[in-house]
């Protein structure tokens, strides 16, 4: 998955886009996973730029990469998990 590098998202539009928790994208802005901006002191105003997505949805599948190819680790084991908090773990 690409996203057009120049679209500016909300929080919601990627947890709607990517079937992931809020929690999931949060932890990746706290944790500088993923590049977000603020715009302005209220609510909603934290926006995600295309550019930023692409770059860690990249990480996000080369850490899947080490974990299920390289780690022998079990995609039908980590997918067992759906619907619970760690499912909405992307890496």
């Amino acid at each position: 998955m690409r996203v057009e590098d120049n679209a500016v998202f909300r929080v919601r539009d990627l947890v709607n886009l990517l079937d992931v928790s809020p929690n999931t994208v949060y932890r990746a802005i706290r944790t500088g996973d993923l590049d977000a901006m603020k715009f302005g002191s209220g609510k909603g105003a934290l926006r995600v730029s295309g550019t930023a997505v692409n770059v860690w949805l990249t990480s996000c599948m080369e850490a899947s990469y080490r974990s299920f190819v390289e780690g022998g680790e079990s995609p039908e084991a980590a997918d067992a998990t759906e619907g619970t908090d760690e499912s909405a773990e992307v890496a």
